[in-house]
């Protein structure tokens, strides 16, 4: 009789160490890698038919203006570097490895937060032969500040395995190795994605002698951004930033008026639209509750948009800031996904495993993670949403079906969730005016 109790503790020890591993798994295993479906996963979340090649490519952006250093109104100029990594259809040999991402916590002169090496593995392969024989679309990825072009392996990854070419930004001045004075991210952000097009458009050209020559469909173009990524591609898709942004600005830098070539009313602005571009995904868009945007500028937002949220953002704000951009871009087809209860984090991939040490500060877990939700599974549903929208526009795919549902998604399973998984979420859409 005296063993039953033993027996009981053990039960329940195990029971709450097992359930100990299943919680721990949001950040990165060695069997769940990120991007990886749990088993709700929705439909278009699965990757595709393609495995995935990974490179980096260092570039440099002739003759930009040097803000960090700008002094009574004048901007010097310098060549502004720029690393970018792409993610590609591959043909894969029997004996390649799968890549591993060098990546840091921390940010670049933050005591507290000091930079830390990390690691993490990928379900791509570095360096191998791009499939060849067909043009495949552009998607160019904007990362948050600060950040890194690693931030959303789960969906660049993913992406390429369905035949994008898939381009991520490390923005300089903007990542976790060299966050820099703020200036830098708000004029850099649309000239760095617009800079990246251009010059992806220019690898994939006949007589590039890149291994992406002839691979390239830049006319066939996706932006996608999180958080002032999301400010990046806004403007790179026509919405035109305020007077009261340039004024912002103006102050913050001792009178350069460099930004103005991004504001709505510039004549300049206007010149740069990009019909290159068929779709634009931005996570968390920062800047509305700024003053970043008012009724004209985003008016000038035509191309097609989804945007993605958290109902509690703290950040980038709900209700008065990716609501009202949504709301206010009337002249573009665009939905907006909201996570109830979400923050800011509906983008990244999840916490890395290093960051549940004890002893961090909280923010290297809150960098990625959301308090309400599991990580992995906004992964997914990011990654069957984005899927959807994409297809639509750049592959001319049905995925009405996907993408035409229910606003609440509690009434009833949305078409490609599993049965009882499609909870805590809403889409709305809303055509252009006429």
């Amino acid at each position: 009789m005296k063993i039953r109790p033993l027996l009981l503790s053990l039960s329940l020890i195990t029971f709450l160490l097992n359930g100990f591993a299943i919680t721990s798994i949001n950040a990165q295993t060695q069997d769940f890698l990120y991007g990886d479906l749990l088993p709700d996963a929705p439909e278009l979340s699965a990757r595709g038919e393609f495995k995935v090649g990974v490179q980096t490519i260092n570039l440099v952006n002739k003759n930009q203006v040097d803000i960090l250093n700008s002094k009574e109104g004048k901007d010097p100029v310098y060549d502004r570097p720029i690393t970018i990594e792409v993610w590609y259809p591959a043909s894969v040999g029997d004996n390649a490895n799968t890549v591993i991402y060098d990546e840091v916590m921390g940010t670049a002169g933050d005591t507290l937060r000091p930079l830390t090496p990390f690691t993490f593995k990928g379900r791509a392969y570095r360096d191998v032969q791009p499939k060849t024989g067909t043009q495949f679309p552009l998607v160019v990825v904007s990362h948050g500040y600060v950040g890194s072009r690693y931030l959303m392996t789960y969906l660049t990854e993913n992406l390429a395995s369905k035949g994008y070419i898939v381009a991520a930004i490390d923005h300089t001045d903007s990542t976790f190795k060299d966050a820099n004075a703020f200036q830098s991210t708000l004029l850099n952000r649309p000239k760095d994605i617009r800079f990246v097009i251009n010059e992806m458009e220019k690898l994939g050209a006949q007589g590039s002698k890149s291994n992406l020559e002839g691979l390239v469909d830049a006319n066939n173009t996706a932006i996608i951004g999180y958080s002032m990524g999301g400010y990046g591609v806004l403007n790179v898709g026509g919405a035109g930033y305020s007077e009261a942004l340039a004024g912002f600005f103006s102050g913050m830098t001792g009178g350069s008026t460099s930004i103005s070539v991004n504001t709505a009313s510039n004549e300049e602005y206007k010149k740069l639209a990009d019909d290159r571009i068929k779709a634009i995904v931005a996570f968390a868009p920062w800047g509305m509750e700024r003053g970043v945007w008012d009724a004209e500028g985003l008016k000038g937002l035509k191309t097609p948009t989804f945007f993605i949220a958290g109902s509690q953002d703290d950040i980038s704000g709900y209700e008065k800031g990716i609501k009202a951009i949504y709301e206010g871009a009337v002249n573009a087809d665009r939905f907006m996904l909201t996570y109830q209860n979400a923050r800011h984090n509906v983008a990244p991939n999840p916490p890395p495993v290093e960051a549940l040490a004890p002893g961090l500060h909280i923010d290297e877990y809150f960098r990625y993670a959301e308090p309400s939700w599991d990580q992995r599974k906004i992964n997914n549903i990011n990654q069957h949403f984005v899927t959807a929208f994409l297809g639509k526009h750049l592959k001319n795919q049905d995925n009405s079906k996907f993408l035409e549902v229910q606003e609440n998604s509690n009434k009833k399973d949305w078409t490609g969730f599993k049965p009882r998984s499609s909870t805590g979420m809403e889409l709305l859409h809303t055509t252009p005016n006429n």
